[in-house]
C-alpha cells in the first residue's frame, strides 16, 4: 500500500525517539537471526547495546554486513463490520546499514545515551560504570541513511452505500500505555524515597 510509506525523515525520528525496543536482523553462518535489543537514536546513527559475549552483532560489524533494524508502534486497532476490512493503526519502520563498533573514546558517552533513553536522567543517579563492566560491553551503532518508514493513522473505511449493516458498532480503539507502580527491591529500605528519575517517569 503505497499510500502508507512515510518518506519524512521528523516522522522516522519521532517513531525512533518514542519506542525503546527494536529488532536486529542478521544473517550468521548462511542463518537469520532476528534479536530483540535496547537502543538510542542519537543524531543521524542508532546506539545499540551489545555484549562482548554475544557475538552476532559484533560479528555481523566485523564482517561489514548489511543489517536491517525494525522499530514499531502499534497506536491502536480498526474495527470494521468485518474481519476482512479490520485493520490497526501502527507506524513502523526499518533502518538498513552497516553496524559499526563505537570507538572506545566515544564508547562512555554511548552507553549513557543508551541509559538516559531508556530511563531519562537516571545516568546522574547512580554510581559510574567500572572497568570490568566496561570489558564486557559493546556500543555499535548504525547510521540512518536508508530506511523503509509505513504508517496508518485513519479510522474506519466506511460510507453511506457501502451495503454494510451501519447498526453494528465500528471505529478505532486507541493503544495508551503507562507506567506502572514503582515496585523497590527487596534490599532496598523502607521509606526510601523515589528518585527524580522514576518520578518522572511515572508521573508518582
Amino acid at each position: 500500500m503505497p499510500e502508507r510509506e512515510r518518506h519524512e525523515r521528523a516522522e522516522l525520528d519521532a517513531l525512533l525517539d518514542q519506542e525503546l525496543v527494536g529488532h536486529l536482523a542478521v544473517v550468521a553462518d548462511g542463518q537469520p537471526l532476528v534479536i530483540p535489543m535496547a537502543y538510542a537514536r542519537v543524531g543521524d546513527e542508532l546506539l545499540l547495546h551489545g555484549s562482548t559475549g554475544g557475538g552476532f552483532a559484533l560479528r555481523a560489524a566485523a564482517e561489514r554486513a548489511t543489517v536491517a533494524f525494525a522499530v514499531t508502534s502499534l497506536d491502536g486497532l480498526v474495527y470494521a463490520r468485518s474481519l476482512f476490512d479490520s485493520s490497526m493503526n501502527y507506524r513502523s519502520a526499518v533502518v538498513y546499514g552497516v553496524l559499526e563498533e563505537v570507538p572506545a573514546a566515544e564508547e562512555h558517552d554511548a552507553l549513557v545515551a543508551l541509559s538516559a533513553h531508556l530511563m531519562p536522567g537516571r545516568p546522574a543517579e547512580v554510581r559510574d560504570t567500572t572497568k570490568k563492566e566496561y570489558a564486557a560491553t559493546r556500543a555499535l551503532r548504525l547510521p540512518i541513511a536508508e530506511f523503509v518508514m509505513k504508517a496508518r493513522a485513519a479510522g474506519v473505511g466506511e460510507a453511506p452505500d457501502d451495503g454494510e449493516d451501519h447498526a453494528a458498532w465500528a471505529g478505532v480503539v486507541p493503544l495508551g500505555r503507562a507506567w506502572g507502580e514503582p515496585e523497590p527491591s527487596p534490599l532496598t529500605p523502607a521509606g526510601t524515597p523515589l528518585p527524580e528519575s522514576v518520578r518522572r517517569l511515572t508521573g508518582v
